[in-house]
């Protein structure tokens, strides 16, 4: 049965083609400085970045800009942001870009009147924002991580080899989010693909918990439905509108908090993912991938009723002739599949990581209980051996 909970979910949504024309209605409600939260300069190719910045001016707001951003927003990267913010006595912050942007500019919005350090403070201590938090905005161009719509931060310290995300709580959740298909067109095949799985896995690590008659575990088999169908769509053809809308709205509701009402989660895929990022600085989404089908091989007897339902509802095996382990197995086996048929790296090696890393990785790999079988350090190693 649902346990008790409560959802709370503040962030407002524009979403549709032109849906950046609905900045103008939310930037009166925020402060005169700004600052414009960016990665590499794909949205100055693209046009984005001049119709933000011309309908930022429009309505008064003067700029101060932070670029760069990486895929894997760094400790350092953030106390520049900090810096930056300060200058320019910021009272606002829009983030244009994917998931790190947004994760980045959520991280410098907590951070800008903490008197500690963040990095500490946040992630190590993982202790709740004290201090006024400077609001954020975002306009969204890669979907998969779902920051666009929750409290969630992952930052790197390469110093420490460690990827740490905190969770925040919902005033730290974007005030809104512009979402509008058509800005994830131009994206690279490689990061749409690694969003993709992205996408999978936060369902997945929401679904494979708990034993309970929860209404979440159908509402994640029907978005998991969804996101295989678009994907193999939007791999084709990734100006399929109709996929590339049903993808986006799908990332966002797979992690804004909603499908992990009455759930205690897993997230042990993502606890190895991002170990192995501190130490190759790998795409997020393809970290995941190269860890998962070994992971759930290792905990599928300790979680066999709903590996069994996951390959019955989702992949639609037939059971005929089969013993339960028998159709767990296949429904794993129908997910290599279809990773390997929309591209995603399926080992470690393929994303930098080498044999001597595995005893560090294991050691950066933060152990979760949530899910249906609490790891040994021991199996952290195995598992991490067997995604090689």
């Amino acid at each position: 049965m649902l346990g008790t909970f409560t959802f709370e979910n503040p962030t407002r949504i524009h979403f549709g083609q032109n849906a950046l024309e609905s900045l103008n209605q939310e930037l009166p409600k925020f402060g005169k400085n700004v600052l414009l939260v960016y990665g590499g300069g794909s949205i100055k190719k693209s046009g984005l970045y001049d119709q933000v910045v011309e309908i930022l001016k429009a309505n008064g707001k003067t700029i101060t800009e932070d670029a760069g951003v990486m895929s894997n927003p760094t400790v350092d990267k953030l106390y520049e942001g900090v810096e930056r913010a300060k200058a320019g006595n910021v009272d606002f912050i829009l983030a244009v870009g994917g998931g790190s942007v947004i994760d980045y500019a959520k991280a410098v919005s907590v951070s800008i009147n903490c008197k500690e350090d963040p990095w500490e403070k946040y992630f190590e201590r993982m202790e709740d924002v004290d201090c006024e938090i400077v609001p954020v905005g975002t306009v969204l161009t890669m979907v998969g991580t779902g920051s666009e719509m929750n409290g969630g931060s992952v930052i790197t310290n390469h110093a420490k080899k460690l990827k740490i995300g905190h969770v925040f709580g919902p005033n730290v959740f974007p005030k809104f989010s512009i979402l509008d298909p058509t800005y994830t067109y131009t994206l690279p095949t490689y990061q749409m693909v690694a969003g993709l799985f992205d996408i999978m896995s936060h369902l997945l690590e929401q679904y494979f918990s708990g034993t309970d008659d929860n209404t979440s575990d159908y509402v994640i088999e029907g978005l998991l439905r969804s996101v295989i169908h678009s994907a193999r769509i939007a791999v084709k053809n990734p100006k399929d509108y109709e996929a590339r809308s049903n993808i986006m709205w799908t990332a966002t509701w797979a992690l804004n908090t909603f499908t992990h009402m009455g759930k205690p989660g897993d997230w042990m895929v993502h606890m190895l993912g991002q170990a192995v990022g501190a130490y190759t600085d790998a795409t997020h989404g393809m970290t995941l991938a190269a860890v998962s089908i070994p992971y759930y091989k290792h905990i599928l007897q300790a979680g066999l009723p709903k590996f069994k339902r996951y390959a019955l509802n989702v992949w639609n095996v037939d059971p005929t002739g089969k013993t339960d382990e028998e159709i767990a197995l296949a429904g794993l086996d129908a997910m290599a599949d279809y990773m390997r048929e929309i591209g995603v790296v399926m080992n470690l090696t393929d994303l930098g990581a080498t044999p001597d890393m595995i005893e560090g990785i294991a050691d950066a790999t933060f152990i979760l209980k949530g899910g249906y079988k609490v790891l040994t350090r021991d199996e952290v190693v195995a598992i991490l051996k067997a995604s090689l």
